[in-house]
C-alpha cells in the first residue's frame, strides 16, 4: 500500500510537474480545442463523470475526438469506430486529446500515474473485485494503460468487442492496477512516465484477448 509519505511525495511531484506542463502546452490545449470544436461541432473540451478516489466522482477533461453518429452507441470503442473523426484519431493517437487532465491533476482529481478512472457504472465491479484500484487517485498513465496503450487497435480485431473487453481486458486491468497499489514505489512511477513517452506496446496483451476470446468461442 502507498504510505502516507509517499503519497505526499507523490502529490508534490504531481502539482509541480503538471503546473510545468500546463505553462509549457497550454497554449496547444486552446488551439486544439478550437480545432476539435470545428471538427465535431461540438465543445472542444469533452467533460465525462468518472470515479476518483475513494469513489469520489469527477468530470474528466479531454479534447474532443467523437462526433454523434445515429443508431451509433456503445461504451466500448475501437478502432473504426465511425463517432471518431480523422483529426481526432490523430489527438487520440498522439495523445493529445488527453492534455487537459493537467487540470485535473492539479485540481487533486488525478495523477500523473495510476489507475485509469472508470465510468460510475463500473464502481461497483472495481469495488467488489479491485477494492484497492479506488484507494488512490487514478492516472492519466501507468502500468496497464502502457500495455494496453494501443487498445482500441486490440479489440478491432476480434468479432465481439464488448466480450474482450469486459472479460478479458478489464480484469486483466484490474490485476495490474490492484499490483500497482500493492506494490507502490516512486521510482516505477518515473518509469512509467518514461516508457509512457518513449515506450513502445507489449504483444503480450495481443495474445491474451486472442486466447480469452477463443476459449469463449469453444465454450459456446
Amino acid at each position: 500500500m502507498i504510505s502516507k509519505r509517499q503519497q505526499f511525495v507523490k502529490r508534490i511531484f504531481d502539482v509541480i510537474l503538471a503546473t510545468v506542463g500546463l505553462v509549457a502546452v497550454g497554449w496547444l490545449i486552446g488551439l486544439v480545442a478550437l480545432i476539435a470544436r470545428w471538427d465535431t461541432g461540438k465543445s472542444g473540451i469533452f467533460r465525462q463523470m468518472r470515479v476518483g478516489r475513494n469513489g469520489e466522482l469527477f468530470d474528466i477533461l479531454k479534447v474532443r475526438t467523437m462526433r454523434d453518429v445515429s443508431g451509433f452507441d456503445t461504451s466500448v470503442t475501437t478502432s473504426s469506430d465511425p463517432r471518431i473523426t480523422q483529426l481526432g484519431r490523430l489527438f487520440r493517437l498522439t495523445k493529445i486529446d488527453e492534455l487537459p487532465q493537467l487540470l485535473n491533476i492539479l485540481r487533486g482529481e488525478m495523477s500523473f500515474v495510476g489507475p485509469r478512472p472508470d465510468v460510475p457504472a463500473i464502481a461497483n465491479r472495481l469495488q467488489h473485485e479491485a477494492p484497492l484500484v479506488l484507494k488512490v487517485r487514478p492516472g492519466i498513465t501507468g502500468p496497464a494503460s502502457l500495455k494496453y496503450r494501443n487498445e482500441e487497435q486490440l479489440l478491432q480485431t476480434h468479432a465481439d468487442p464488448e466480450w474482450a473487453n469486459w472479460h478479458v481486458v478489464f480484469p486483466d486491468k484490474m490485476r495490474i492496477n490492484t499490483s500497482y497499489v500493492e506494490n507502490y514505489r516512486f521510482t516505477k512511477d518515473l518509469r512509467y512516465l518514461w516508457q509512457t513517452i518513449f515506450g513502445t506496446y507489449s504483444a503480450v496483451a495481443i495474445q491474451e484477448i486472442t486466447q480469452g476470446v477463443s476459449h469463449d468461442q469453444h465454450a459456446a
